[in-house]
């Protein structure tokens, strides 16, 4: 009931599987899902977007079905430059040469650094419920270090965080899902998941997939973070019409002034709040599928 689209395997180079869907006809579009699901976040939105799109919706490496290299001197290999690559050689064996890319969450820093990186591929960009690598570290302070505690706890040395969150593996998920995290009548995570959807993803989130994970925020505060600055240094900015949406129960609302802190990123960006926390495709489908059809 909640599966969708044909399912395709790809070979990206370097040994690496790229695992996605696809469905629909018309321009196309890129899904990328965050942490810590995988390309069935789009369950709700991908059908009605297929309505106009080829939407090709797929797992980040690391995640679902798609490879887990192993570690490399660095964490290069799961740095956002790199799986920015990733998906720019899957879309190019579906045969398109510039195209949409929609990113939830790591998603969209994939997508952030595609724009930056291959400006000639990325068409127009939708970031969903972030602000960049570079601002979450710039503008953290005791109380956001206390909400998103994962962007510390996650970079600690191997194993200590894997280890840890194998020990309550099915606590830590859920509370990564933001369920019942945020203190507000409004909350809508607890709804968001049908028990098929979070059962599947519970699933998925093996301690192959964990490692993965801790590696790819591992190079989100080194690899990551130091391109960030390079590319602010050397006023390289996001060229792609830009689109921010974000949750106005969520972290991203609480902690910063989002527009603020893309302007420093690319001229050509704007967004708003959509009624949900953190997971917008699951938690508010119909108002973000407003949006993004009405910008694309």
């Amino acid at each position: 009931m909640y599966d969708f689209g044909t399912h395709h395997y790809v070979d990206v180079g370097e040994g690496v599987t790229i695992h996605a869907v696809t469905l629909g006809q018309g321009a196309p579009l890129l899904l990328l899902h965050g942490h810590p699901e995988t390309y069935l976040m789009w369950h709700k939105t991908a059908p009605r977007l297929a309505e106009r799109f080829t939407v090709v919706a797929a797992d980040l490496r690391g995640y679902g079905e798609s490879s887990k290299p192993a570690d490399v001197p660095g964490h290069v290999n799961y740095s956002k430059r790199v799986m920015a690559e990733d998906m720019i050689a899957l879309m190019r064996h579906f045969g398109f040469e510039k195209f949409h890319v929609m990113g939830h969450d790591r998603g969209a820093r994939v997508g952030y650094r595609m724009a930056l990186d291959h400006p000639e591929a990325v068409d127009k960009l939708v970031l969903l419920d972030i602000v960049s690598t570079y601002d979450m570290y710039a503008l953290s302070d005791r109380e956001f270090s206390k909400a998103l505690f994962q962007w510390y706890f996650f970079t600690q040395q191997a194993p200590l965080p894997e280890d840890m969150i194998l020990a309550s593996r099915d606590q830590f998920f859920r509370f990564s899902l933001h369920i019942a995290r945020y203190d507000s009548k409004n909350d809508t995570s607890a709804q968001a998941f049908p028990p098929e959807v979070y059962n599947e993803y519970l699933r998925r989130y093996t301690p192959e997939v964990i490692h993965a994970i801790c590696e790819e925020y591992r190079a989100g505060e080194t690899v990551d973070l130091v391109l960030d600055r390079q590319d602010l240094e050397a006023g390289r900015k996001i060229q792609a019409e830009t689109l921010a949406l974000w949750g106005e129960n969520g972290l991203v609302e609480r902690f910063f002034r989002p527009l603020e802190c893309w302007a420093k990123f690319g001229d050509h960006i704007r967004g708003r709040t959509v009624p949900c926390g953190h997971f917008i495709p699951e938690e508010a489908p119909i108002p973000m599928l407003e949006a993004v059809e009405e910008f694309l």
